[in-house]
């Protein structure tokens, strides 16, 4: 679980030479050369975050300008190069670059990144054909998972009847010994609940990746690869588990995007 398809000297510099205008072309991903770029896809830089294909053989490179005398991380940055990437994952396949990946022409994209890593690239485009990344997001109903805490654990039962009605001064050690358990707790609940929900989904997805928490309540949180032509298959088979949880964690399920936790670029 979890094998990453891994793009050798696929890394790319992240600052530009200066050229003329102080143009350079950032590079959102890779993707075949046959893919199709609409109007309505929108990038970051300018003008109006124009995207076009730089093409090399049998694949691309998803570019716009960017002047590189600005500063790329302003709002919204980050949101637009996810979302292109996204975009255009659920049209085909789609091998992403890490925000922030600058060159300084379109020549310097076929020649410094497409033509030495053609091989690589398109090996790993052919075998992403077809499937795209699914994130599952789940969370403790804080009430819920507090009354099982306590139903399973007589000592966290004794702490809470201890501070009821007390100072947090007086009690500080008690509080700071349940806040403990109640950690730990949550802690061993998302291992299981997480091995639960994958073994649940087996037979929905090709590969698994278990994210680490973004909320200390987090249930799970898993990445799926998954064949884009069964995703209403999924969709139902983590509906139908969540309705097991109803009550106990709220769920959901985002994607189609670009598999960002599948590929992996390396220098």
């Amino acid at each position: 679980m979890g094998r990453s398809t891994k793009v050798s000297g696929a890394s790319v510099p992240k600052q530009a030479t200066r050229r003329s205008q102080n143009i350079g072309t950032y590079v959102y991903g890779i993707v075949l050369a046959n893919a199709k770029v609409t109007s309505d896809e929108r990038g970051l830089g300018d003008p109006a975050g124009k995207v076009k294909l730089v093409k090399h053989g049998d694949i691309a490179a998803l570019v716009s300008d960017v002047n590189v005398e600005e500063p790329l991380g302003r709002p919204g940055d980050f949101f637009a190069h996810e979302g292109l990437l996204d975009a255009m994952a659920a049209k085909g396949p789609v091998l992403p670059f890490r925000f922030g990946a600058v060159l300084a022409s379109a020549d310097a994209v076929v020649d410094e990144l497409l033509a030495p890593h053609e091989d690589d690239f398109l090996a790993a485009l052919d075998e992403l054909k077809g499937q795209a990344e699914y994130v599952i997001k789940g969370r403790y109903v804080e009430q819920a998972v507090l009354t099982e805490i306590l139903a399973e654990s007589p000592e966290a039962a004794g702490l809470r009847e201890a501070i009821r009605g007390r100072s947090e001064d007086a009690t500080r050690n008690e509080r700071i010994r349940l806040g403990e358990i109640i950690t730990a707790s949550i802690e061993a609940k998302r291992d299981l609940d997480t091995r639960l929900l994958l073994d649940a989904l087996t037979g929905h997805y090709v590969q698994g990746v278990i994210r680490e928490p973004t909320h200390e309540q987090d249930a799970v949180h898993v990445a799926l690869l998954a064949k884009s032509s069964d995703q209403k298959a999924l969709e139902k088979a983590v509906r139908d588990f969540g309705e097991r949880w109803e009550g106990r964690v709220t769920m959901r399920l985002l994607g189609p995007m670009a598999p960002y936790d599948f590929v992996t670029a390396q220098a």
